[in-house]
C-alpha cells in the first residue's frame, strides 16, 4: 500500500488535580484556543472542546504514528505553563495525573459534540466523579475505582 489513510477519532477526558474548580469562563474562553493550538503543532485536529470548571473534553482526530501519551504529556505541560504564566495567580493550578481517552466512530460524531456541548447543563444533574465512571463502564473498561481518582 503506498500511503497510511486512517481516522482515529478520539474523546478525551481529564480533571483537574483534585478537581479543584479552576477553569472558569474567562479562563476557558483562553485556554481552549490554546490548547487547540498545542493539538495542531503536534499534528492532530482539535474537532471540539468543552467541560467545567474541573475538567475537560476534548474530541480529536489524532494521527497513526504518535502516541496518544505524548500528545496528552505535552497538552497537559504545555497549557499548565501556559496557565501559570498567563494567570499568575493561580500558581497552584495542575491537571490530574492521567487521563481517560476512548475511540469514537465517524457515525457518532454528533453524538460527542453535543455531549461536549451540553456539559455546564449535563453536571447539573451529575459530578465528574459519577460522569467518567459511567463513561469508563460504557466502554467496557476495567478498573478498580481507588485508583481512577487522585
Amino acid at each position: 500500500m503506498p500511503g497510511t489513510y486512517s481516522q482515529l477519532l478520539l474523546h478525551i477526558v481529564f480533571s483537574t488535580k483534585s478537581r479543584t474548580p479552576w477553569l472558569s469562563a474567562d479562563v476557558t474562553q483562553r485556554l481552549y484556543p490554546y490548547i487547540g493550538g498545542i493539538v495542531r503543532a503536534e499534528r492532530g485536529s482539535l474537532f471540539d472542546i468543552g467541560g467545567v470548571a474541573d475538567h475537560v473534553h476534548l474530541y480529536l482526530r489524532w494521527r497513526p504514528d504518535g502516541a496518544l501519551s505524548d500528545l496528552m504529556r505535552t497538552v497537559k505541560s504545555k497549557s499548565s505553563k501556559w496557565v501559570h504564566e498567563t494567570f499568575p495567580a493561580f500558581s497552584a493550578f495542575a491537571w490530574q495525573e492521567g487521563y481517560s481517552a476512548f475511540s469514537v466512530s465517524k457515525s457518532q460524531e454528533d453524538a460527542v459534540k453535543r455531549y461536549i456541548a451540553a456539559q455546564a447543563e449535563h453536571h447539573k444533574k451529575e459530578d465528574f466523579k459519577a460522569e467518567l465512571l459511567r463513561i469508563l463502564r460504557l466502554h467496557g473498561i476495567e478498573f478498580d475505582e481507588k485508583y481512577v481518582f487522585e
